[in-house]
């Protein structure tokens, strides 16, 4: 396995900062941190999360292809097999991040990318986590030993970590450092945002990510706005992000795949979305209310989901929660996280 170190630029305080591709949550939050690290930073990453980078104007290796969810009406299907293709995927992450690392030294700095740290370990380099992941609960019955051996194997690798930043509120013990959401910042106003994005009727801002494992919500939001016109003046925006494509149609506007995500979120007067935490910090941060949808299955989104006060079962009444919900703002809370983690990074970069 060979990479192209063309664009891979080995200077004094250069970061090399490993980003899971698995969605765009980890991409976003680590855009945040990186406007505030004062360094040159060179993601490592793949698909979605490796255009989105690209796009605001980072140095990008693309070279991670994550194993696919594969999700039928909104419910998680076959997930020991996922679990097991997602190890042989990681294998190949490993190889990957081990050539590498032998080509450049420093500071490893991983978003949910446990290969880098693995193989960070094994070389002796300092290493940064960030996660909001300590285990992984994919399974049930006899097939879950093969999990919990994989998650004994996980909390091994964090708890040798220089450092593990949770995006989240919490008391720091250990290596393990609470810095708060992780969000970018908004630098301008809300009413100058709506004006920049068209947004001119209450705006119901509906996105699924970078994969198409939302497609279902995206059909239910569709069919309980249409069926709130005349009871609700207002306008669906879609993001459908790099994996969905959708036909022209007057009951939205769908603007595809965007780079300023963050924006949108704020000047929207109601999000639905995946129960992704990156579009939940945001929504929180930015006083937004928000309707958070997990996959069936997917332990994460449920729990993330179940935070807000959501679950699966919630899709089926989105006509009442969008009339409910839309235009009710919350009060913003703190969204210090980004520089926190920046600080954190910055005093272990060599």
């Amino acid at each position: 396995m060979w990479i192209s170190m063309q664009n891979l630029h080995s200077s004094k305080g250069m970061l090399l900062l490993f980003t899971s591709p698995i969605g765009l949550g980890h991409a976003t939050r680590d855009i945040a941190i990186a406007e505030k690290l004062k360094t040159d930073i060179t993601f490592v990453s793949g698909e979605g999360a490796a255009s989105l980078m690209t796009r605001k104007g980072y140095n990008t290796l693309d070279v991670y292809r994550p194993e696919k969810f594969v999700v039928e009406s909104g419910k998680l299907q076959r997930s020991f097999r996922w679990l097991i293709n997602y190890y042989s995927y990681y294998r190949k992450c490993k190889m990957i991040a081990k050539e590498l690392l032998d080509k450049y030294g420093g500071l490893i700095v991983s978003d949910e990318d446990f290969a880098s740290i693995a193989v960070g370990q094994e070389i002796g380099r300092k290493r940064i986590l960030i996660t909001d992941v300590t285990e992984t609960n994919f399974t049930s019955g006899p097939l879950s030993l093969i999990e919990k051996n994989m998650n004994r194997s996980m909390q091994k690798m964090m708890k040798a970590c220089n450092c593990v930043i949770i995006p989240e509120a919490g008391d720091d013990s250990g290596n393990i450092r609470y810095v708060g959401p992780i969000v970018r910042n908004i630098g301008t106003s809300r009413d100058a945002l709506r004006s920049q994005l068209s947004f001119r009727k209450s705006t119901i801002l509906l996105s699924i990510g970078g994969t198409d494992a939302g497609r279902f919500l995206i059909e239910k939001a569709i069919e309980a706005h249409h069926r709130l016109q005349g009871r609700l003046d207002s306008e669906l925006v879609i993001v459908s992000g790099p994996s969905v494509r959708l036909p022209n149609s007057p009951d939205y506007r769908n603007v595809g795949f965007v780079d300023n995500m963050h924006e949108l979120v704020c000047a929207a007067d109601l999000v639905i979305s995946l129960a992704g935490r990156s579009t939940i910090d945001e929504s929180m941060v930015y006083g937004t209310p928000g309707i958070f949808i997990p996959i069936r299955g997917h332990f994460e989104q449920e729990k993330g989901a179940a935070r807000v006060g959501f679950k699966y079962e919630d899709i089926f009444r989105l006509e009442s929660l969008m009339e409910e919900m839309i235009g009710r703002r919350n009060d913003p809370v703190d969204a210090g996280g980004a520089e926190r983690a920046a600080k954190i990074i910055s005093t272990l970069i060599e």
